[in-house]
């Protein structure tokens, strides 16, 4: 058991979602997605739990840019959890790999398409 992350893009004509990135445990970047969550009026939540848990989040352009700014002045909030593991708020050993996150969905955007962020722990 542990944190499990995912980007995926939708087409909006056919509604096929696909997985287009995956995270383990990156705790740091949860707790940027469910801020911006509580800070959307918690979208999708579910009945009777404040948990950010199995629960897509759509992305937009700006919250990309906003996640890119946060990444590169290292301000990811440390995040924890049970199954979180040890927190990744100041190791920079994700931010390539999560720059190349955000390049990619920049370009699933720009070709029309509906990127989210979602998890399970």
């Amino acid at each position: 058991m542990g944190l499990d992350q995912f980007a995926k893009v939708c087409n909006p004509n056919t509604q096929e979602v696909e997985e287009f990135h995956y995270w383990r445990k990156h705790n740091a970047m949860h707790g940027w997605m469910e801020n911006l969550w509580r800070s959307k009026g918690c979208p999708n939540k579910q009945e009777n739990s404040e948990d950010f848990n199995c629960i897509p989040l759509e992305l937009t352009l700006e919250d990309l840019d906003l996640l890119e700014k946060d990444l590169l002045n290292s301000d990811l909030p440390e995040t924890s959890g049970f199954f979180f593991g040890s927190s990744t708020a100041e190791d920079d050993r994700h931010l390539l790999d999560d720059m190349g996150f955000i390049a990619e969905a920049r370009r699933h955007l720009s070709n029309g398409y509906q990127v989210a962020y979602d998890s399970w722990w």
